[in-house]
C-alpha cells in the first residue's frame, strides 16, 4: 500500500471519530437535533473510513493467478460503501428531524454547541482539501469520494451552525430544519458518489476526451499508417485499452511486433491506463 494513501486513510480516520466525540458530546448536552444529525453523519464517516482503507489496501496487492489484472476494482466497493451509508443515514435523519418539529422540546444552546461546527468546518475544509490531492496523485476513487464526502461535511456543518444559531436566538424550529437540510444533502451526495463507482464496477468508456487522447499517442507511434479499432473500459479505477493499428504489410515480423510494443508504451503514458492490448493490421 503507498504510504501517502496509507497515511490519508489512517488521517480519515482518525479525524472523523475525533469530531464524532466531538459532535455527539455537544449534541447530548444541547439536544439539539442538528448537532447529533451531524454526529450520526461523523459515525457514517468512520464506516465509509475503514471500508475505504480495507479496501485501498486490497486494491494495492499485486495481481496473481487468481487475479490477473490486479485488485483495482476493490476501491470502487468502498465507494459503493459510502454512497449506501449515506443514503441510510439521510433518511434516519429526515426521521429524526420531523419527529422533533412534532414535538415541543427545545435545546439549550451553549457557546460550546456554537463552537462545534465552527471547528467542525475547519478540519473538514482541510481533510478534503488533503484527501482531494491524494486522490488525483494516484487516481484513487475511494480517496476521490472521501474529498467529496469531506467538503459536503462542510455544508453541513454550515447547515447545523445556522440551526442551532437559530434556536439560540430563540427560532426553535431552526434546530430541525437544519436537520432536514442536513439529511437531503446527505442522500444526494451519496447518490453521486453511487453512480460515479457504478461505472468503474461495470466497465463503462471512459470520457470522449481520453478516447481522442489514446487514438493520438497511438497515431504518434512512427509507421503506423492509421487506426482501425479502439475500445476502451474501466476495470477498478484503471483503463484497460484494445487498440488495432494499421502498419505496412511488407514489414517483418520483428518489426512489426516492435510498433506494436511501442504503441503500447505510449498509450500507457495517458491518464489512468493500466494496460493496453494492441493488434497489427497489415496493410
Amino acid at each position: 500500500m503507498n504510504p501517502i494513501a496509507f497515511r490519508a486513510t489512517i488521517l480519515n480516520i482518525a479525524g472523523n471519530t475525533a469530531l464524532f466525540i466531538l459532535k455527539i458530546v455537544a449534541g447530548a448536552l444541547s439536544g439539539s437535533i442538528a448537532l447529533i444529525s451531524d454526529a450520526i453523519n461523523s459515525l457514517n464517516d468512520i464506516a465509509a473510513a475503514v471500508a475505504t482503507f480495507i479496501c485501498v489496501k486490497i486494491s494495492n496487492k499485486q495481481a496473481d493467478e487468481g487475479h490477473p489484472f490486479g485488485h483495482s476494482r476493490a476501491e470502487p466497493i468502498a465507494g459503493l460503501i459510502v454512497a449506501v451509508l449515506a443514503g441510510i443515514l439521510g433518511f434516519e435523519v429526515i426521521r429524526a428531524s420531523v419527529e422533533r418539529l412534532l414535538s415541543d422540546s427545545t435545546p439549550e444552546i451553549t457557546a460550546f454547541s456554537l463552537a462545534v461546527p465552527v471547528i467542525t468546518m475547519a478540519a473538514k475544509g482541510s481533510m478534503a482539501w488533503h484527501f482531494k490531492r491524494v486522490g488525483r496523485m494516484f487516481n484513487s476513487p475511494a480517496l476521490n469520494a472521501t474529498a467529496i464526502d469531506s467538503m459536503m461535511d462542510v455544508l453541513i456543518a454550515v447547515a447545523a451552525l445556522a440551526g442551532i444559531a437559530g434556536a439560540y436566538m430563540g427560532y426553535e424550529y431552526f434546530d430541525p430544519l437544519a436537520g432536514l437540510v442536513i439529511s437531503l444533502w446527505i442522500i444526494y451526495a451519496g447518490y453521486k458518489i453511487g453512480l460515479e463507482n457504478i461505472a468503474y464496477l461495470i466497465g463503462e468508456a471512459p470520457p470522449p476526451l481520453l478516447m481522442e487522447a489514446i487514438k493520438s499517442a497511438a497515431l504518434a507511434v512512427k509507421d503506423v499508417k492509421a487506426i482501425n479499432t479502439v475500445r476502451a473500459h474501466f476495470v477498478g479505477n484503471f483503463i484497460h485499452v484494445e487498440i488495432h493499428v494499421e502498419v505496412d504489410k511488407d514489414l517483418s515480423t520483428f518489426d512489426s511486433h516492435a510498433i506494436g510494443k511501442e504503441v503500447e508504451r505510449s498509450v500507457e503514458g495517458v491518464g489512468s491506463i493500466e494496460k493496453t492490448f494492441v493488434h497489427i493490421d497489415p496493410v
